[in-house]
């Protein structure tokens, strides 16, 4: 068994016996107002995905990435995840603490020495990693670096044949602080995916970003057909959609917002996240998830530091019935 995830909306039901139907899910960070998928064509269903239909290029030009660079559709960026560690022998990979946890988890299956790193010890440990994993923005803290700071990682480690793998999931929002733009030099892999600020994880699409010797590796490796092609044709639109894109990010700033203005309220201030969710560090969380989760709305719980995370409600009736649940913990008093 891996590591545990937000989203499980059907082992909520069952622990709290509450319908499905009756559950606000605020336990991941995806967009609460998806893009619009339109119909597929039939077509689209009958034929096998095809490499060369241009899916390849939308992408470098959506993330900014230059025209040396590979760009390889994967089936969500879980699936580079899990691919990318057996390219390489046993190293020593250093994975952000605290951090998305199936970096970890997937490393150490294939052999690697895994070295914890906090986010203020990097300068002191890179030049002793032969790997860095960095989330960017991190997930779950939001916490976003300089894009030069991570180059100079970047440059220690490809001078020895190392490697900075930068999982974006939570760019999108913010897209000028991505590293797509270099990812043509050797050593550097940026991860993509369309389940976060998209809204559509169901879909499963992401895009690797790298030199074009690693994409070719990892293709090899997952097989013909790893993207299927109505993923491959919905991806190909909603890259392009610019105008939706836009918008999206006005709207979740917005919510963003008045979600912070709501958890100031009750004792439980923002210290970081993106604006596709919020990070509250608090000493009972435990007890404020349960409590919650009691009347129905599941958040995202983390331990070391113990510490909440809060998606986005998709609107003022569910930003409302999260003010009214967490009235009623007794964590703080209402300020």
């Amino acid at each position: 068994m891996g590591p545990d995830h937000g989203g499980r909306l059907n082992r909520a039901a069952r622990l709290y016996e509450r319908p499905v139907a009756d559950w606000l899910d605020l336990s991941t960070g995806i967009n609460p107002r998806p893009w619009p998928v339109p119909s597929v064509p039939t077509e689209v269903w009958q034929r096998l995905p095809e490499a060369d239909d241009g899916l390849d290029a939308v992408a470098r030009r959506w993330a900014g990435a230059p025209d040396p660079a590979g760009s390889l559709p994967v089936a969500g960026s879980q699936a580079a995840i899990q691919g990318l560690p057996w390219l390489r022998s046993a190293c020593r990979v250093g994975v952000p603490e605290p951090g998305y946890a199936e970096h970890a988890w997937w490393w150490e299956q294939a052999g690697h020495t895994v070295v914890p790193v906090a986010h203020d010890e990097v300068d002191a440990q890179v030049a002793a990693l032969d790997v860095l994993v960095w989330i960017h923005p991190n997930n779950p803290t939001g916490l976003a670096l300089p894009v030069d700071r991570l180059l100079d990682w970047h440059a220690t480690l490809a001078a020895r044949g190392g490697w900075l793998v930068v999982d974006e999931a939570f760019v999108d929002p913010t897209p000028t602080v991505s590293l797509a733009p270099w990812a043509d030099r050797d050593g550097l892999l940026v991860l993509r995916s369309l389940g976060k600020f998209f809204g559509l994880a169901g879909l499963r699409g992401g895009l690797v970003l790298g030199p074009q010797s690693v994409c070719q590796a990892l293709d090899q490796a997952l097989g013909p057909w790893a993207v299927s092609h109505p993923t491959r044709w919905l991806m190909a639109r909603a890259l392009t959609d610019t105008a939706w894109q836009t918008e999206a990010r006005h709207w979740l700033a917005d919510a963003a917002g008045a979600l912070d203005s709501v958890l100031e309220r009750h004792g439980l201030p923002p210290t970081g996240g993106t604006s596709l969710f919020r990070y509250c560090p608090h000493p009972q969380a435990a007890t404020i998830r349960n409590e919650l989760a009691s009347q129905g709305v599941l958040v995202r719980l983390f331990h070391q530091p113990a510490a909440l995370r809060f998606g986005l409600p998709p609107d003022t009736t569910a930003l409302e019935r999260l003010d009214h649940a967490l009235a009623r913990t007794r964590h703080a008093p209402t300020l």
